[in-house]
């Protein structure tokens, strides 16, 4: 490695700033926003990659427009490119926006500043004094050295195990298929997302590296006497090319990166539902016998549910797993098995893979028009371990293969009456480092855009669904990844392993990707691979399951035992208690979809998150907020029946979901825990929305709502506002929606809620009710009528 020192000023044109290093070498910055500042080095003059894929800043509110080739690096489109200045003086060099200030010194070092409402700078980060930046000379590999403050806190990277204050450790960017996983230590996991950020007392900033290679994230776990505290990024292939982003807030810093990357999808409202899975049901000799009985099982068992995923057994010959081949002995009639879901008012996801193994029925068919990855040495498909064979890959930087893919996802599922894809396995573990992928015109090998593929794949299924079904919001999962994935797919933290210590890190890993932008996440709840959940067990980890946006029990147990709702009798009541507390919470969750969606909200929250000024809150906790109004206390320990819970100072309180007793902020408190409880809090100053319809999502169905209602306990006003549409179409683009927009205010002598209305959309529910605590002796007035707690009237009389 040489390290870069010296540098000199080429000029500046537009947005861009340009700067020679070392004789040889080009640095780009590109203003993008006031508080966005790109930097770009071209080493020899020359990029690795051309386009970028992750960055698309001026994504439509119903998806992507950006090319299938991707995006031209040097590109500024969809960015405001506000006015700047470039300041030159004793060999520094500055470039200062209205909120933020980069400074060049020499050796080439970089130092940030951010401006405060007075517009007085101050100091937010700096590269390290010596080698900052260093390339390889026989290799390709790039560094980034920054200075690291022992009082700083680091967060995201996306999918990691551990901590979520991520400073101290050391981790790997790597997609791999990492079954069975430990929580708390394995690294690398399934997805590669090159971001993070770092909450220093004063501001936030974060940084995103836009390089698809495998990479390495250092965040204090190294020492080295010569050069301080520290913290790198180290890539072994690709270009460094990084995205600052200063934020006030660390949320502010989230939702900028997701503002840079792409909205969250936004699915339908049945996604949000219980969706069923398990390995083995499609593993079995009758699996249409054993799928029809799981319906039954749900009706039987009054278990609400949405959808059902089928794992790839369904695919099978023999042992082994093909995709888009029907085993027709296991599944005789797929339209028939599509039509008695739909009749129970169930949705299909079907599982499909990227890779053909070497015997797939099609692997001649595919291989002949060269829709595989390339092997790197001969003109053969690259070959590589797959399950328990090998396999090769398909290459979606080929439109032939994304043409083929789509075609297949139509007439062998769309057709048959499956509603989503499930892309799974799609870690591309393609260990040929420089096998050839097409890249649309122009070779580029694998080892540059690895995790760019199932970015591809989950974007080709994407346009089969919606071209197959144009008016329908399509709902699609995906394993791996990298960022700009939140434009397509939900994802899930992978196939984790069952005991206690993953349902409390896979808290932790969810609240992680959401700080990186993956809204829309959840886990396999009672464990994927080991042995099958006690009842203890299985009853915490649906209590918690519930309360993130995908709920999904999902098990491949090493006892050929199944996770299902009704599998411990015993518990099988407090289990639909919790999916019943769910399918109320429907229409919340619903408005937590929509505001991800529209206004880049992360669903899952840590406490920190809207209480910073409160120190107590970034203690490391098993406490999380679903959206801003929820404060979650899962039970993750053996046994515990009473759960501490530390409530962040928000300056109006906290209510007990259940009991509606109220709590001071800032102090720690002691909820009941029993077995068959969710210790769960709701803000004061909040409106809860919830359902009555404890059933499979159907928007003609749904036929009443309640407003839970937590005044301030003293006096106090907030703005509130809930979405609803008809759940499944694209008809709110063209205002066909329901958007109640709500102001909550409270004196000594009353409360009051103002409601008014936005949108064409005219819900099947007629009437309406509003519940406050039972302790509250204070009259209630809805848009200036007095109204009774817990009586319905005409929804007509709220507005």
């Amino acid at each position: 490695m040489k390290p870069i020192n010296n540098w000199k000023l080429l000029g500046a044109e537009n947005n861009r700033v340009d700067i020679e290093c070392d004789g040889r070498h080009v640095l780009h910055f590109f203003v993008l926003e006031s508080n966005v500042i790109r930097v770009l080095l071209k080493k020899n003059g020359k990029l690795q990659l051309e386009n970028s894929w992750c960055v698309s800043p001026n994504d439509s509110l119903n998806g992507s427009e950006m090319s299938w080739q991707g995006r031209d690096r040097m590109s500024t489109e969809g960015f405001s490119c506000p006015e700047f200045t470039v300041a030159e003086q004793d060999n520094q060099l500055s470039i200062t926006t209205a909120s933020l200030r980069v400074t060049l010194s020499k050796p080439l070092k970089l130092t940030w500043e951010y401006a405060d409402a007075a517009g007085n700078w101050h100091y937010l980060a700096a590269d390290r004094h010596s080698g900052a930046y260093m390339l390889g000379v026989q290799s390709n590999d790039i560094h980034h050295y920054m200075a690291r403050d022992l009082s700083e806190k680091y967060y995201g990277l996306g999918e990691k195990t551990g901590d979520l204050n991520r400073h101290g450790s050391r981790y790997q960017m790597r997609n791999i298929d990492a079954m069975g996983y430990d929580a708390k230590h394995t690294d690398p996991l399934y997805k590669h997302i090159p971001f993070y950020i770092t909450k220093t007392e004063a501001a936030s900033f974060g940084i995103f590296y836009d390089n698809l290679s495998t990479s390495w994230f250092d965040l204090g776990n190294e020492l080295d006497n010569y050069h301080g505290y520290y913290r790198s990024y180290h890539a072994e292939e690709g270009d460094l090319d990084f995205y600052f982003m200063y934020g006030e807030k660390v949320v502010d810093v989230t939702k900028t990166y997701v503002g840079l990357t792409g909205r969250t999808i936004f699915g339908p409202k049945w996604s949000l539902g219980y969706s069923g899975s398990t390995m083995s049901y499609t593993d079995a000799d009758n699996a249409q016998e054993q799928l029809g009985e799981f319906i039954e099982h749900c009706d039987n068992h009054s278990m609400p549910c949405d959808s059902f995923q089928l794992s790839s057994g369904y695919t099978s010959i023999g042992n082994k797993r093909y995709v888009f081949n029907w085993n027709t002995s296991k599944v005789p009639d797929p339209h028939k098995l599509s039509a008695d879901f739909h009749q129970a008012g169930l949705k299909l996801a079907a599982n499909i893979k990227p890779c053909l193994l070497q015997d797939h029925p099609r692997f001649e068919e595919v291989a002949s028009q060269n829709l595989f990855i390339q092997d790197s040495e001969f003109d053969a498909p690259e070959s590589s371990q797959f399950w328990d064979d090998s396999g090769s890959h398909l290459d979606f930087t080929n439109p032939n293969t994304i043409q083929w893919w789509k075609k297949n996802v139509t007439e062998q599922l769309l057709e048959k009456g499956i509603d989503s894809t499930w892309n799974d396995n799609n870690e591309y573990e393609v260990w040929d480092s420089n096998a050839r992928c097409m890249g649309f015109g122009k070779q580029i090998p694998i080892k540059l855009i690895r995790p760019l593929q199932p970015l591809l794949m989950m974007r080709a299924s994407f346009e089969a669904q919606t071209e197959f079904a144009p008016n329908l919001r399509p709902y699609l999962i995906s394993r791996s990844g990298c960022p700009g994935m939140q434009r397509y797919v939900q994802t899930w933290s992978g196939d984790n392993r069952t005991n206690w210590q993953t349902l409390r890190y896979n808290t932790r890993m969810g609240v992680g990707m959401s700080l990186s932008g993956l809204y829309n996440v959840g886990h396999d709840v009672g464990g994927f691979s080991g042995d099958r959940p006690d009842p203890e067990l299985f009853v915490r980890w649906v209590q918690n399951g519930v309360m993130h946006p995908r709920f999904t029990i999902h098990s491949w147990n090493d006892d050929k035992t199944v996770n299902e709702p009704w599998m411990y009798p015993e518990v099988t009541s407090i289990i639909r208690d919790a999916m019943t507390l769910r399918y109320r919470l429907m229409p919340y969750l619903y408005d937590l979809l929509w505001q991800a969606h529209k206004h880049h909200e992360p669903m899952l929250r840590p406490t920190f998150l809207d209480h910073e000024a409160d120190a107590r809150t970034y203690e490391e906790c098993d406490d999380f907020m679903l959206g801003k109004d929820l404060l979650v206390a899962s039970v993750v320990e053996q046994g515990q029946r009473v759960r501490p819970v530390y409530l962040p100072d928000n300056g109006d309180g906290w209510y007990d979901f259940h009991r509606k007793n109220w709590y001071a902020g800032g102090q720690d408190i002691s909820l009941s825990a029993a077995l068959e409880e969710l210790p769960l809090l709701a803000r004061a100053g909040s409106v809860i929305t919830t359902s009555r319809r404890i059933a499979h999502v159907d928007a003609e169905q749904d036929t009443h709502r309640e407003f839970l209602v937590f005044p301030f306990k003293g006096t106090g006003q907030r703005d509130l506002s809930v979405f609803d549409d008809d759940g499944v179409s694209t008809n709110y683009l063209d205002g066909q929606y329901l958007q109640l927009n709500m102001t909550l205010s409270s004196s000594l002598e009353r409360i009051d809620l103002k409601v008014s209305r936005e949108g064409q959309w005219q819900p099947a529910y007629k009437e309406v009710s509003f519940v406050l605590p039972e302790t509250e002796r204070r009259p209630f007035y809805v848009n200036g009528k007095r109204v009774m707690p817990n009586q319905d009237i005409a929804f007509s009389d709220v507005l």
